[in-house]
């Protein structure tokens, strides 16, 4: 997807945060916001998507406030919360469908978008969300594909309950390829976090997204391993609007099911529903 009006306020809104949660002084959040805005017009006609320009401003932002992580502590807060949940929940998650359900709920751990909320009782959140169901349901064709995956995850809280469709998959025999990203932006979980979870030894190969701090999956800079895994498999699993950003305007993939809350008005025009939609959409 291209950049709009919208994207660029959402931008800015979270190169704004980014400086909060690093302790950047006003004077030099002014400085980097400037700069970011700069960036912005440069950038906002060329042939890059939303994702790639985005990853853009978040490494400048970084680079100028000098610090790599500062999203670290939010990304901390939502394991744990996702985990607490999830301890209470997974016995009560029995079908794919459900288990899809609750990774796609937890896809708003997301702290990067201007307008949307991050729940502070994702308890409470998760039993609301879980009745309303998914908008767009196409699980039992996702799971009739999936001998082949690579799963592209999004955010830490999420990949808590990523795990438990793994393991679903896993034990009807899928071969997985997971990929993090390959170092921190925002709140997206990387190599630590999956490792954490023990991720590494339950899928078939982890690996990254490449490009270092890179929201979504640029094409052009991910792994051999990861475009290994993508020329051979029988689907594509991605997680959240950043991998979908990046991957709904390609030709010549293999089958994609997005999983994602919609959390924008540009991406719920584009899929054609509302913001606030869960979705598992397949397109072929």
């Amino acid at each position: 997807m291209k950049l709009t009006d919208t994207c660029i306020r959402c931008l800015l809104s979270r190169v704004q945060l980014e400086c909060s949660l690093a302790g950047a002084l006003p004077d030099l959040t002014r400085q980097v916001m400037s700069e970011c805005d700069q960036i912005l017009k440069d950038l906002g006609n060329s042939e890059l998507l939303h994702p790639q320009i985005a990853s853009c401003i978040h490494r400048h932002a970084c680079r100028r406030v000098g610090h790599a992580d500062p999203f670290c502590a939010l990304k901390a807060e939502g394991n744990r919360q996702a985990l607490d949940v999830c301890r209470k929940k997974r016995a009560g998650l029995v079908s794919f469908r459900d288990r899809v359900l609750s990774s796609v709920i937890a896809n708003t751990f997301d702290y990067g978008v201007h307008e949307h909320t991050v729940s502070s009782d994702f308890a409470s959140f998760f039993d609301r969300e879980f009745l309303k169901g998914l908008a767009v349901d196409d699980t039992d064709q996702i799971l009739s594909m999936a001998e082949r995956v690579v799963y592209l995850t999004d955010n830490c809280g999420e990949i808590v309950f990523d795990r438990l469709v793994v393991e679903f998959l896993k034990a009807r025999g899928s071969r997985i390829t997971l990929a993090v990203r390959d170092a921190p932006i925002l709140n997206d979980a990387t190599l630590d976090d999956a490792r954490a979870l023990k991720l590494d030894r339950i899928v078939d190969r982890l690996t990254t997204t490449g490009g270092g701090a890179e929201i979504g999956l640029d094409l052009y800079k991910m792994p051999a391993d990861l475009m290994d895994a993508i020329e051979n498999c029988t689907i594509i699993i991605a997680k959240g609007m950043a991998n979908y950003e990046s991957l709904s305007m390609c030709k010549d993939l293999p089958p994609i099911a997005y999983l994602m809350s919609v959390k924008c008005q540009p991406v719920a025009d584009d899929v054609g529903l509302p913001v606030g939609s869960k979705i598992a959409m397949l397109r072929r």
